[in-house]
């Protein structure tokens, strides 16, 4: 189905909070790959400030935030338990950066404080020496899946919502992980679910157009052939198209909407199986998000096109060091976000965003982990 209305729910004072606070998750995603001081750009950007070898994947991290953020706001509202599982993996920074905005970073890891100083340290160790892989990693709070392989999301979120009656697990979905043959195949597992007894996958497919160096095929085929064959694996897909030149309040506006939709159709789901008796293989919703690759980073870079192409997949804007040209670009694109009006004078992200995030067990980057949570359970053997 393609996009409907847009959220009833979605106020225009919410969509600016979950814009600024996807902003500062897309701040600091792009300063894990490129910065190694001046973690809030207080003075002009210099090229020592800047990391020497530029590592890490910027094109799908946009829209990991995206979804990120969103999430955030129904945990929020309906008081779900959700793992967020990204397919795309290599979009590290956005998982980092996410757990860092929602205090579990600073918990788990104390050295990398919420100040700027702990935004210095949160950079430096990105990719970097005696620091963090660039990949979602088993030490990057709230993951399960690691980033370093593709096409396993979905069998590892099917797996965690096996037996987990209270959990719902958000799966995202790459494009270019879509064409490998475990992903292709783990689409069957929704077949498997019981609606009564097992927690619920909502697959979240990112169609961001390309991979390393390549277009996608499934970002290339018509919207109808695409919904054909989400339906005949046994999903309702719900569509949503987002454009660079799109205004950005609107797009959250219309992305909320879609999301809700797809989480009223789960609980109809559950709530019929559990008050009645598992009936008929119910049809699972599931999200075709079509958003560009690179979104919100350089349109074009030494005139070439980047945001929206593969160019943007890894570093955006290469040679920063050596070229005062590319440092500058690199300074207007961090200074686009904004960060004077997301961190506050200590560097801690300034309250009215910081509340928008769940509490904490319900933080998805804190859920695996935490005492008594949803994935930890005694492991009954007979």
């Amino acid at each position: 189905m393609t996009e409907a209305l847009q959220s009833e729910t979605l106020g225009a004072t919410e969509a600016e909070r979950l814009d600024a606070y996807w902003r500062a998750a897309n701040y600091l995603s792009v300063g894990q790959i490129y910065l190694l001081d001046n973690p809030l750009l207080r003075e002009p950007l210099m090229a020592e400030q800047v990391k020497p070898r530029l590592l890490g994947h910027f094109g799908t991290t946009p829209g990991l935030n995206l979804i990120y953020a969103h999430l955030n706001r129904a945990i929020r509202q309906r008081a779900l338990n959700v793992l967020y599982v990204t397919g795309p993996g290599h979009g590290g920074p956005g998982l980092v950066a996410n757990a860092y905005l929602d205090g579990t970073y600073s918990e788990v890891y104390p050295h990398i404080t919420e100040d700027e100083e702990g935004l210095r340290e949160l950079f430096r160790q990105f990719s970097f020496p005696g620091g963090i892989p660039s990949h979602v990693a088993p030490e990057t709070p709230g993951s399960i899946n690691e980033g370093g392989e593709l096409g396993y999301s979905l069998a590892h979120a099917y797996g965690a919502a096996f037996d987990n009656p209270e959990l719902l697990v958000a799966c995202v979905v790459g494009d270019g992980e879509a064409e490998t043959g475990p992903l292709a195949t783990s689409w069957h597992a929704n077949k498997f679910l019981n609606a009564q007894s097992d927690g619920a996958v909502l697959p979240i497919l990112h169609l961001n157009g390309y991979k390393i160096a390549n277009p996608t095929v499934l970002a290339r085929i018509p919207e109808d052939e695409l919904a054909a064959l989400m339906r005949g694996y046994g999903h309702e897909p719900l569509f949503i198209t987002i454009e660079a030149s799109d205004d950005h309040l609107d797009a959250h506006r219309r992305f909320a909407a879609v999301l809700d939709r797809a989480l009223d159709r789960i609980a109809e789901i559950q709530h019929r199986a559990r008050a009645n008796g598992v009936g008929e293989r119910p049809t699972w919703p599931m999200i075709v998000l079509r958003s560009p690759k690179g979104w919100t980073g350089p349109a074009e870079v030494d005139g070439l096109p980047v945001e929206g192409t593969w160019r943007s997949h890894q570093v955006p804007v290469t040679d920063v060091r050596a070229n005062p040209d590319h440092l500058r670009l690199l300074e207007d694109w961090m200074r686009s976000y904004g960060p004077e009006e997301l961190f506050d004078e200590s560097g801690r992200l300034i309250p009215e965003l910081a509340e928008l995030a769940p509490e904490g067990d319900r933080r998805m980057s804190a859920l695996p982990q935490a005492n008594g949570g949803v994935l930890l359970r005694d492991l009954a053997l007979t």
